[in-house]
Order: C-alpha cells, then sequence, then structure tokens
C-alpha cells in the first residue's frame, strides 16, 4: 500500500477499534491490513496501536495521528469532489456538529426538512459537549453559541439566545415566585454543572453586575437531568433560553427574574471555507439559516 492507502487502512482501524471490521470495510484482508499497519508504524517510528486478546486501542501518538488522518482525508476526498463537479451539485456527505439539546429543541426538523429537499446528501450528526475544531476534526458545519473564537472561520449569525431561571407552575404555586437574585436564598435550587462548575449564578440589572452563591438541593452533571427535574417541581434551575423551548411552549416551565438576565448571546452557523465550499456545505448553510432566522427559539424574547 502506498502513504495515501496505509493512511485510509489506519483510519479505519481507528474508527473501528477492529482489525477484523476495518479489514471487512475496506475489503482487504487481516493479513494485508496488519502488514500496512506495520509497515506504516515502521515508516513512523512508532507504535500507533496497542493490542490485546479484547482488540486495539490508539496509543497517544495513534490518537494524534487519527486526527491528522481524519483532517487530510477529509481534505483529498473534498479535492476530488471539486474536480469531479461534486461543487456544482450537493451530494455526498455532509458532517454537522451541535449541542445536543440544540439538535433535540431546534435542528433536528431543519436537517429532515433538507434531506428531503436535498436527496443525494447523507448527514453525520456529531452532538457534543464542546466546541469543534472544524479543521482538526474534519466537520464541515456546526453551531457555536456565544462569541467566535476562531477567525478563520466563515460564520452567518442566525439568531441570539437567553441564559435564563425557570422553573414549573406547580413549583412556582406551591413555594412562590422569586421576585429578585437575593430571594434565591430561600428556592429550591438545581445546579447543572454543564452551566457553571461552581454552586453561583451571575446576573445583571441595570448595568451592574451580581453573582448570587447557591446552596443547591440537587446537583447534576448534565442540563436534560436538571431540566426534568425541574419539570416535576423540583425547584429553579437555569439553563439556555433554547434547551427549554419546548418546555416553555407546553406550559412545563416558565422563565422567572427576566430583568435581571445577562446580554444574549449569539449563535453562528460556523464552516470553514466560504463559497468554494462543497455544493452540499453551501446548500445546508444558505437553507438552515434561513429556518434558523425564522425560529422562536433564537429570538432574544
Amino acid at each position: 500500500m502506498d502513504r495515501y492507502q496505509q493512511m485510509r487502512a489506519f483510519q479505519a482501524v481507528a474508527e473501528d477499534l477492529s482489525l477484523a471490521a476495518a479489514a471487512r470495510r475496506l475489503s482487504v484482508s487481516a493479513a494485508t491490513l496488519t502488514r500496512a499497519i506495520a509497515t506504516l508504524e515502521q515508516r513512523l517510528g512508532t507504535a500507533l496501536l496497542s493490542r490485546s486478546t479484547r482488540g486495539v486501542h490508539l496509543t497517544e501518538a495513534g490518537q494524534r495521528f487519527a486526527l491528522d488522518c481524519q483532517r487530510i482525508l477529509h481534505e483529498v476526498a473534498e479535492a476530488d469532489e471539486s474536480a469531479s463537479g461534486l461543487h456544482r451539485q450537493a451530494r455526498g456527505r455532509l458532517t454537522l456538529a451541535m449541542p445536543l439539546l440544540f439538535g433535540q429543541q431546534v435542528l433536528t426538523p431543519i436537517l429532515l426538512d433538507y434531506l428531503d429537499a436535498y436527496r443525494e446528501v447523507q448527514i453525520l450528526g456529531q452532538y457534543l459537549d464542546h466546541v469543534p475544531n472544524l479543521h482538526e476534526e474534519g466537520v464541515d458545519v456546526a453551531i457555536q453559541v456565544g462569541e467566535l473564537a476562531d477567525s478563520s472561520l466563515y460564520a452567518l449569525k442566525v439568531g441570539s439566545i437567553r441564559r435564563v431561571v425557570c422553573a414549573s407552575p406547580g413549583y412556582l404555586a406551591a413555594r412562590g415566585e422569586p421576585e429578585t437574585p437575593q430571594s434565591l436564598d430561600s428556592a429550591w435550587i438545581i445546579h447543572a454543572s454543564a452551566d457553571t462548575r461552581l454552586p453561583e449564578w451571575r446576573f445583571q440589572h441595570r448595568g451592574q453586575a451580581l453573582t448570587v452563591s447557591l446552596r443547591p438541593r440537587l446537583s447534576c452533571t448534565t442540563h436534560q437531568a436538571a431540566i426534568a427535574a425541574a419539570c416535576r417541581g423540583a425547584g429553579l434551575t437555569r439553563c439556555m433560553s433554547y434547551q427549554i423551548h419546548g418546555q416553555l411552549q407546553a406550559g412545563q416551565l416558565k422563565t422567572l427574574l427576566t430583568d435581571f438576565e445577562l446580554p444574549c448571546q449569539p449563535v453562528h452557523l460556523v464552516y470553514r471555507e466560504g463559497r468554494r465550499a462543497a455544493a452540499r456545505v453551501r446548500s445546508f448553510v444558505d437553507f438552515a439559516a434561513a429556518k434558523l432566522r425564522e425560529h422562536p427559539a433564537l429570538t432574544p424574547r
């Protein structure tokens, strides 16, 4: 195998963590694949895989090389598609990254509408709890919440969201509605460490910042769990407004302390290559941007 084929072989093993499964995917024998990986490791002068009776695992060098292979192979595929005319017609696989609850509450219906309109495109949706590096992780388009840090990316602003405090009508009927952040002392608090690591909430009123230390009655590692608990009347929690869009519409939750909210945060569609991107990327960005800008979950109020 040449270098390109060796990289394809290693990437298949890195994704499947199985020599047999990778060999089947590449339509080669396990012996051929094993020799290709051994030749690659010899050329690089380092072990990429750790083998045991339970299978194979990536070494630290293998993890780094896998990211580089993913990026390089994606760029080669993009070059092939450009030369063969795929920049003119939307088809092929689109890799899309987004926060989990954004996908559940906002983006999934838009993805399905897009797939109905562009029948030759397949979407790989990655639901992440971190901001992806589009170049290193081979992501075509991502939803990013907050200010953009990477100036090398192309971005379209599609809306704004708020950080909100919320509770169920049942809880508010039984325990009352807090009128100021200071009155949270007597409230039942559900803290999500995905929101802030420390049990404290920040507010703003008439230009003045205010931080309130909390004594959570329930602490959760995810927003999903905190929101589910709030819907069941367990107390107040704080999250992004889009994360409870469905619950607000259904009357399961109500937002509180709106006069003390922090400034809105922007939501962007980000991608790498501008108008030179493949047609599937450009078509999805244009399609999704129009839909997202009309979505009630992405309007300030």
